[in-house]
């Protein structure tokens, strides 16, 4: 899969920021919310050697659209107030694995590691599968949006899970637009 030069900009800045940080220098996981909700827009990659391992649609925050909506597919409004229930950007942390009621069960938690995502963690805001986030690009649609979390398929937790538990060091994740 080829990259595009922003997205290869991302990955090297995310690997300056990884060694700088100690955090996984091997993988994170990159989130453009410039790209269509119903196109793949979370990308999963390997830092030494800048390439993609697997890629997927991913939900935003509603905010004050309807929940479960594709109102703001193209245009994601942003906030780190509690209950506003928009997505964060910023670069986080990935934590602890956990159970979850939504989708294959298992979530990460986040921690933000800017101000624009400092909340997110007493916010509940983690990365989960939801039944609703389908498998394959539906654009023009657009993933349903959610709370604010970073949504993805089943399937698609399934590959994210057996990498992140592998891990020694946290991950970074960055969502950006």
């Amino acid at each position: 899969m080829s990259l595009d030069t922003r997205l290869q900009t991302k990955i090297n800045e995310s690997y300056k920021y990884c060694l700088k940080n100690d955090l996984n220098t091997e993988y994170a996981i990159l989130i453009d919310m410039s790209i269509h909700s119903g196109k793949k827009r979370l990308f999963m990659v390997n830092l030494e050697t800048s390439s993609i391992v697997s890629s997927g649609l991913c939900s935003h925050g509603c905010c004050e659209s309807v929940w479960e909506s594709d109102l703001t597919a193209n245009n994601p409004t942003f906030s780190n107030i509690p209950e506003s229930h928009c997505s964060s950007k910023g670069k986080y942390r990935i934590g602890k694995r956990g159970y979850s009621s939504w989708g294959i069960n298992i979530n990460y938690k986040l921690h933000g590691l800017e101000e624009s995502n400092s909340n997110v963690y007493k916010r509940i805001i983690v990365l989960h599968s939801w039944n609703m986030v389908p498998e394959n690009e539906l654009f023009p649609q657009g993933t349903p949006e959610g709370w604010g979390c970073p949504a993805v398929s089943n399937g698609h937790m399934r590959k994210i899970d057996s990498l992140l538990k592998k891990q020694k060091k946290p991950v970074l994740m960055w969502i950006y637009d």
